[in-house]
């Protein structure tokens, strides 16, 4: 079985900071000599080889250390479709290495003082701390191996410093009560229906006042998009704002495109004050399939996966990344995206189990067209005890072209609109609009039926006059989405 896996770096490797002594520099040029060739070794100073099947992870564009991110289209990356996704090759490698159990661990972000350093030495410095003796000398190991001595006393310690702590266990919300009104209603065991409204693109508050308050009466909550497919339009925080203001219940998205870890905390807390308390976690669309000119595609400063354990230490803990105490914790229900279709059930349930270990307590999906699809994703992350875990929120849209519907079938990765569904569409001429609306009711209806779904979230895609047709119409067929929503 390869080992060595270079892929093609994105960049040149990373240099120090600041001028490091002769003999760590000497010893970082034998290393990135020798690790370069091997592995694609960027030299971040913060090596996971050995967690991630030796396959460097930062040959991911984005630089995802929990990944894959939702792009995964047919194992290739969507940023550049002629390479394959850094993270697939990590889970197929992982998996037939057997170290599946290696993906688990929730992997802190870079130490960006660190970069460009080596990585050697340091191992060498930690051993020496512990004891040469206590790891080599098997009459001092006391029965435990030496693998196991060297991943405790000396791995583990430099890849999980004190300010971070990852590991592998579920961690359970801290707090008892709902931190909002749509954790409330997912506790309550009803079928939710949430939605979003796209945000504007001017300064002007009008019309986005107008949307929401069209769609409050039939939905739980409200989410805004952050700069979706990497185009800029009134913040997520903005509109959530807005949206608190008028009675509605806002999801405030938090792309990780356009944050660091020092936003993220703020935004957090900023938003907490204006009356938001969900708060999805996004590694947001890379520059690549956004307008020129592009800005900054180098790699994201925290992805997803350390975005919810940031923030939900920040509510249990009352702890800022760098250990200052927060005295008056933010109230936050933590969401993460999901794309059921974009890897097989397997390695699905790893990524999504380690998004509910770090603190995701809902999912929202990518678009489905067809729920019954859903079925081979849903039974493995019950096979894994997922399901109790996590409350899903599934991606449904109602198509108001054929244009728009080859275009997520054929650009968006993990979307796939059935043939049916097409022919439905072309067929139905001038009442493609009404035929749209009954197709998304009927979806909305199959999805209410399904074990493991806790609710549907309908996304208008500009189209949110068609909300409480598709809403009406479905409650024709179940009596429980009636008024989906009031009063929430």
């Amino acid at each position: 079985m390869a080992v060595f896996t270079p892929l093609r770096r994105w960049q040149p490797s990373f240099r120090p900071f600041s001028r490091q002594p002769a003999g760590r520099r000497l010893l970082a040029l034998t290393e990135r000599i020798v690790k370069g060739p091997l592995f694609g070794c960027r030299m971040c100073g913060n090596c996971l080889l050995q967690e991630t099947a030796f396959i460097c992870h930062m040959a991911c564009p984005k630089g995802i250390r929990n990944g894959p991110c939702g792009g995964v289209n047919d194992g290739y990356c969507y940023v550049d479709p002629t390479r394959r996704c850094a993270w697939h090759l990590i889970y197929e490698r992982s998996r037939r290495m057997h170290r599946e159990h290696k993906l688990l661990e929730v992997l802190p972000p870079v130490d960006w003082d660190r970069a460009g350093t080596e990585t050697w030495g340091e191992v060498v410095r930690t051993a020496r701390k512990t004891g040469l003796g206590k790891i080599f000398i098997p009459s001092e190991r006391r029965g435990r191996t030496m693998g196991s001595l060297l991943e405790e006393k000396v791995f583990m310690p430099i890849r999980q410093p004190d300010w971070w702590k990852g590991d592998t266990e579920y961690h359970p919300p801290a707090v008892t009560g709902p931190q909002s009104a749509l954790e409330r209603e997912l506790r309550s065991g009803r079928f939710v229906v949430t939605t979003e409204v796209t945000p504007p693109l001017t300064a002007a508050t009008a019309k986005l006042r107008e949307k929401i308050l069209t769609v409050i009466p039939y939905v739980s909550a409200i989410n805004f998009t952050d700069g979706s497919s990497a185009v800029p339009r009134m913040s997520s925080a903005a509109c959530s704002a807005v949206a608190a203001s008028l009675g509605a219940d806002p999801v405030m998205q938090i792309s990780a495109r356009d944050n660091n870890r020092n936003s993220l905390q703020s935004q957090a807390i900023g938003a907490n004050a204006l009356g938001v308390n969900n708060i999805l976690c996004l590694s947001g669309d890379s520059p690549r399939v956004g307008p020129v000119p592009r800005g900054n595609m180098n790699i994201i400063d925290v992805d997803s996966v350390q975005m919810l354990w940031i923030l939900r230490r920040m509510r249990d803990e009352g702890i800022y990344l760098d250990g200052r105490e927060i005295r008056n914790r933010p109230k936050l229900f933590l969401g993460a995206a999901a794309s059921p279709f974009a890897l097989d059930p397997a390695m699905q349930a790893i990524r999504i189990r380690k998004k509910i270990n770090a603190g995701a307590q809902f999912l929202q999906t990518n678009l489905v067209f067809d729920p019954d699809r859903l079925d081979p994703w849903l039974e493995q992350l019950d096979k894994e005890g997922l399901l109790d875990k996590v409350f899903i929120l599934v991606g449904i849209s109602p198509l108001k072209s054929l244009s728009l519907a080859r275009y997520l079938n054929e650009k968006i990765p993990g979307v796939t609109v059935p043939e049916r569904v097409m022919k439905r569409l072309s067929d139905a001429g001038d009442r493609l609009a009404e035929e749209s609306i009954a197709i998304t009711a009927e979806i909305l209806v199959r999805l209410k039926a399904k074990k493991g779904i806790s609710g549907a979230h309908i996304m208008p895609l500009g189209w949110e006059d068609a909300l409480p047709m598709i809403i009406e119409k479905a409650a024709h067929e179940t009596t429980d989405l009636k008024g989906a929503g009031q009063g929430s």
